[in-house]
């Protein structure tokens, strides 16, 4: 029963994007709204209510945050909504959903392309070339599939020289094998001249715009996440339930 609750009340909120749910907003609502900001603090903006399924709760997002309460707004649930009987995740399929990136608006052009096999099967990954997880996929995830797109972002998030880092493999004659050198075998590329421009500051403006929080991020064709590193055979699974 550890894992089976209906509503777990937890400290954390859970994070989500911003996103905005078909159908206008309905009167009752508007009222659980008017109810709830003022309970929250001031200078607390609620952007939306939308009524669930579940027992009478109402989903309410403050920026990224979500969480639930009840038709009065006498009491505010942070947690997940789980099925009791199917150990179904409401909460997690939301959050996914709220956290879904349209894939063609992606700016590729700021992202290094590695085509393997016959490359038809396509994600975008957020990497730090400072990241433990990055290097761990390198060497196994990406060694292992086949027939895939590969397009990295330089997401420098982890320390003070990874943007250095990305600028030098950005910057060398050849991205990829800088890139695969630098995660895979350790080995670092030649100093960046001076007068070559990297999209360093573009792709963690972008990285901040889709809630991106850690590395590696992987998103697949279908606009859906992987937050850290998953392993081969997870993700031709993933590949598998995409058309």
């Amino acid at each position: 029963m550890k894992k089976i609750r209906v509503m777990l009340v937890a400290l954390a909120a859970l994070a989500g994007l911003s996103v905005s749910v078909a159908g206008a907003e309905t009167l009752q609502e508007a009222a659980v709204k008017k109810l709830i900001e003022p309970r929250l603090g001031d200078g607390v903006k609620v952007d939306e209510v939308t009524k669930t399924p579940y027992s009478g709760l109402f989903e309410v997002r403050v920026g990224k945050d979500i969480f639930y309460t009840d038709a009065a707004a006498k009491y505010v649930f942070v947690g997940r909504i789980m099925d009791a009987q199917s150990s179904r995740d409401f909460t997690r399929e939301r959050v996914d959903e709220l956290s879904k990136v349209n894939f063609s608006d992606l700016p590729l052009d700021l992202a290094m392309k590695k085509v393997k096999g016959n490359g038809k099967r396509v994600i975008a990954v957020f990497e730090d070339p400072n990241c433990g997880y990055c290097k761990r996929f390198h060497k196994t995830t990406l060694q292992e599939v086949d027939n895939v797109t590969v397009y990295t972002f330089l997401y420098n998030i982890l320390a003070e020289d990874s943007a250095v880092k990305a600028r030098n493999v950005w910057c060398s004659a050849d991205r990829n094998k800088a890139w695969t050198d630098l995660m895979a075998d350790g080995k670092a590329a030649a100093a960046a001249p001076a007068n070559c421009q990297a999209p360093n500051d573009k792709v963690l403006a972008l990285g901040q715009k889709l809630n991106v929080t850690g590395t590696p991020t992987i998103i697949f064709a279908d606009g859906t996440r992987a937050p850290g590193w998953i392993d081969a055979k997870t993700m031709e699974a993933k590949f598998s339930t995409l058309k």
